[in-house]
């Protein structure tokens, strides 16, 4: 990558300063008050992680993203392949996630979100995407080019990879081939993992012990909360639990720890699978972590006393709240959501600056 250039310096003072030059966080419409909110890490990926910081960045200022970086379809796997960054989509919805609900902030979200159409080698391509993979080659930092994109767009957060690195995801997956139901093989790849039609045993990655980025490491050991799911279970959840220093500061860290479920299982990925057993499959991976709260839909939950039992495993409570939209799609209203996030913070959290 590129040394920093005077101009893209004198871009990040333009940026920092906002448009017109205006503060970036005026753009957002709610003044952050450093220190008298809690500082709250959600880990994640792709749309599930998008509905999580949509519903935190409405009650904290301090609020941090921590994505997988295992991507390896679409428009992330061709500038993946071809440029050997790491895949940048996930990064892109969070950071469109965080992006405020003024005209500012809704214009730069559906900017980066757009997509080129076309008949040649750009079809597919997300803006962010671009812009995101040209200011880590020209500033040589993942975290700086990162950080600079969220200041464009007055993103209400951070948003940071989990590793430095490009990681595969592999699986092991029961059925993958449907002529043989019974045997169990390896699928590689996220994009093959999250819809395979077999039933995922675990999942590894590679390299199978990758470095965390430390301003992720550090966010979890410094924060107040730290949100885990929603999201793809195998693929976007659990993954960070396969970065050896990430676990080891989700477990010494002294935050709070909430696990959010998924409103319905998934198709291929986690076919058929109770609430308990999305629990029962985390344990597994990762069987010294600790929960303080699990969060869930209440219409999802049929079985609460088996959701209690898995739950208490984790040393964690049970809260059941309504938080799914009213359209009858499987999708978080980002309303509701804020609002349960901010019940568990205010009932189960230590007294903090923000009460």
């Amino acid at each position: 990558m590129t040394a920093r250039t005077p101009r893209l310096s004198r871009l990040r003072r333009v940026v920092s300063e906002g448009r017109g030059g205006r503060p970036a966080e005026a753009r957002g419409g709610r003044p952050r008050r450093r220190g008298a909110q809690p500082k709250v890490v959600a880990l994640g990926g792709g749309m599930g992680l998008s509905a999580s910081l949509a519903a935190l960045r409405r009650i904290t200022g301090d609020l941090t993203a921590v994505v997988t970086v295992a991507d390896d379809g679409g428009s992330s796997g061709r500038l993946r392949d071809e440029l050997g960054v790491l895949p940048p989509g996930d990064l892109r919805k969070a950071l469109a996630a965080l992006c405020g609900d003024d005209d500012w902030g809704q214009t730069w979200a559906r900017v980066i979100q757009h997509r080129f159409q076309s008949k040649g080698e750009m079809h597919g391509h997300a803006v962010g995407n671009l812009l995101i993979v040209a200011l880590w080659e020209q500033l040589g930092d993942h975290v700086q080019a990162l950080d600079l994109v969220g200041r464009l767009l007055g993103a209400h957060g951070r948003v940071l990879p989990m590793s430095a690195v490009p990681l595969e995801l592999q699986a092991l997956v029961k059925g993958h081939d449907p002529d043989r139901p019974e045997k169990v093989g390896i699928v590689r790849g996220q994009a093959t993992v999250a819809l395979t039609p077999g039933e995922v045993q675990s999942v590894h990655l590679v390299p199978n012990d990758p470095p965390a980025v430390p301003e992720a490491v550090e966010a979890v050991l410094d924060a107040d909360w730290v949100v885990l799911g929603p999201g793809s279970w195998f693929s976007s959840v659990i993954p960070h639990l396969l970065v050896p220093e990430l676990l080891d500061a989700l477990t010494q860290t002294k935050a709070r720890r909430v696990l959010s479920l998924n409103l319905a299982p998934q198709p291929g990925e986690t076919e058929g699978f109770s609430p308990q057993r999305h629990l029962e499959v985390l344990g597994r991976h990762a069987p010294k972590l600790a929960l303080d709260v699990v969060l869930a839909d209440e219409a999802a939950v049929p079985d609460r006393d088996s959701l209690t039992d898995a739950a208490e495993r984790f040393g964690a409570a049970v809260e059941l709240a309504p938080v799914a939209r009213t359209d009858g799609t499987p999708r978080h209203d980002p309303e509701l959501l804020a609002a349960a996030y901010d019940r568990i913070f205010r009932m189960h959290g230590r007294i903090g600056p923000w009460r």
